[in-house]
């Protein structure tokens, strides 16, 4: 698992089983192997552990809780860890809305939790979350050699669950990473190369191994993000290409429309991550490049502006000069087309930015965009044309585009329309762009140039479809993530060029649940609306953030059974454990914080 998830998700929210142990004294007979009896009051178990020598284990559950069930059904239904509880356990288990004494003492765990208690109830160990059952079994059999209370040294350090199965062999694994570490310039920042731009996928992958409290890769990610600024126009905003000759003082001043939209992403991430107010200055200046030239009078984005005022004569003393003077001469041509793809990619930008830096306007512009594509660029089925008449086509970047701005302006509005055409676009590549031998066509094969698979949209798609699979539930939208991944984690193509961080990222949130955010509430609910802006700009961006109003039915994928509370709450489920309700904002940086401290044994 990605050391971000590890040690951010897994313990951003506490989950405890509580296990209480005693010496034990095994006391088991054949017909019982196998069985886990379980009691409901703590004085009957602890009488009886005195009684039989034994520790006490206690479930400490909601009834709501999906890791609960989860806990239930994986591991204390396993043979050998029922075996192991029956000859050296009394087994409790207590709703944890029934004893609010109780669930005070261990609130900060969240559920399910696990404690183990010695039968005088001294407390030997606890532990957070959902633990797998070859881990608990362990835990259980460790116990009973050494009884003594465990003091843990990380708060995750036994509740980790078991990972999904990589895609990616660890020998390829290796090599990305070396790779990525290798070509980082840590004289300039960003890749060794002739030219110098923001490798979204390397700063993106420094970001989230930042965040888990890597300094180095947070100086990585710091130095090439301030590095990029050099790329910056000062006088118009917005993003020039590269710079040439190996440094950033040399740039080529075209200004494309997807490289607004990757750099206005990164720079949001950036922001919530690191909370510098260089970073925010990055976004607005994008946003004004993308307002002033870039934007339609509908509110659609053309595609570039550029780099010549004059075609074919260098225009660097004209980039040197400020608003006034440049437009005494004149503005470099605007390509006025508007293609899906830009527009998706612009979309997906503002509604990040819209999510994690709580603005209003972005998300306005993002809605105006969406809805004009919708009218103008719709296809029958869930895609999306190129332009207005395409020569070919459809093409994959288009509805992989739009997909991916669906699926952010869902997360930044929880707005069900968003979310269902999210899945029509996943629904309209799955039938239309589908290579039999793995990953996504570019292309709808029609002409004589057969399209072929591009590296880069397949893990965009891997990306997309797996996060859109968590929200929607859909077999087919996980099928999808798994077949894009398949075709990157080939070590001839995922090694073939320089470096792909972005195969890593894909993989690691293939075996990773994101993060879980759900509100429940009424949408014209004050309450639940601060609640919602809380957790939309928690500095993740693999997360799954919901709004769950009752009166719109159940949520797209109800794999979490919320109660039905007399006022707006904040629930959490992490890959492990879900929190208890959260009503008031600041507490959900508070659990945060807790969360991260060492249990104490």
């Amino acid at each position: 698992m990605h050391r971000f998830h590890k040690q951010l998700f897994a313990r951003v929210f506490g989950a405890l089983s509580i296990v209480f142990f005693c010496a034990a004294t095994p006391l088991v007979h054949a017909s019982d192997a196998g069985k886990i009896v379980w009691l409901h009051n703590e004085a009957d178990a602890f009488a009886k552990a005195r009684a039989q020598h034994r520790f006490v284990l206690l479930d400490l559950e909601a009834v709501w809780c999906h890791w609960c069930h989860v806990m239930d059904e994986q591991t204390y239904a396993n043979p050998e860890v029922a075996a192991e509880i029956s000859a050296h356990y009394i087994a409790l288990r207590i709703d944890q809305d029934s004893r609010p004494d109780i669930a005070n003492r261990y609130g900060d765990f969240g559920w399910p939790a696990t404690v183990v208690f010695a039968a005088d109830g001294t407390e030997i160990i606890k532990r957070r979350g959902y633990i797998e059952a070859p881990r608990f079994l362990s835990m259980l059999k460790a116990i009973v050699v050494d009884p003594s209370p465990i003091v843990v040294a990380t708060a995750d350090a036994a509740a980790m669950p078991t990972q999904h199965d990589s895609a990616l062999d660890a020998s390829t694994r290796d090599e990305l990473l070396k790779r990525y570490r290798d070509t980082y310039d840590h004289t300039l920042g960003s890749l060794q190369a002739a030219q110098k731009f923001l490798d979204y996928d390397s700063v993106e992958f420094a970001i989230v191994h930042g965040q888990s409290g890597d300094a180095t890769e947070t100086a990585m990610a710091r130095q090439t993000l301030d590095a990029a600024r050099a790329l910056f126009d000062p006088a118009w905003g917005g993003v020039y290409q590269y710079s040439t000759d190996g440094d950033w003082q040399h740039p080529h001043f075209e200004k494309l429309a997807t490289l607004q939209a990757q750099y206005l992403r990164v720079y949001a991430l950036a922001w919530a991550a690191f909370g510098k107010e260089q970073d925010r200055q990055a976004v607005d200046s994008i946003r004004g490049f993308l307002d002033a030239f870039l934007r339609s009078p509908d509110g659609a984005f053309y595609v570039s502006q550029d780099a010549d005022l004059h075609p074919g004569e260098h225009s660097d003393k004209y980039f040197a000069l400020d608003d006034a003077q440049r437009r005494a001469l004149g503005v470099p041509r605007v390509d006025k087309h508007i293609y899906a793809q830009q527009n998706g990619m612009i979309i997906e930008s503002l509604a990040t930015w819209a999510e994690l830096g709580g603005d209003a306007t972005a998300l306005s512009e993002a809605r105006k965009s969406a809805e004009w594509i919708i009218k103008h660029r719709a296809l029958p089925g869930g895609g999306f044309r190129h332009d207005e008449h395409d020569a070919a086509g459809p093409y994959l970047a288009d509805t992989l585009a739009m997909g991916r701005g669906f699926l952010a302006l869902y997360r930044a509005t929880s707005e069900r329309g968003w979310l269902q055409h999210a899945s029509a676009a996943a629904d309209f590549i799955n039938l239309n762009f589908s290579d039999p031998n793995g990953g996504f066509y570019s292309a709808k094969g029609a002409g004589l140039i057969k399209p072929l698979p591009d590296f880069g949209e397949n893990v965009s798609l891997a990306r997309f479809a797996n996060l859109l699979a968590r929200y929607s539930g859909k077999p087919a939208h996980r099928a999808a993530a798994k077949h894009a991944l398949r075709y990157i984690v080939n070590p001839e193509l995922a090694l073939k060029n320089l470096t792909n961080p972005g195969v890593l990222l894909a993989d690691t949130e293939a075996q990773t649940e994101p993060l879980h955010l759900t509100i429940t509430g009424a949408r014209n609910d004050r309450d639940a609306a601060k609640l919602f802006a809380t957790v939309q700009q928690l500095p993740v961006w693999y997360k799954r953030v919901e709004w769950w109003d009752r009166a719109e039915g159940a949520l797209p994928n109800p794999g979490v059974t919320y109660p039905q509370l007399k006022r707006a709450a904040a629930f959490v489920c992490t890959e492990s454990n879900c929190s208890l309700p959260i009503f008031d904002p600041a507490q959900i940086a508070v659990f945060l914080q807790k969360s991260h401290e060492p249990q104490s044994p």
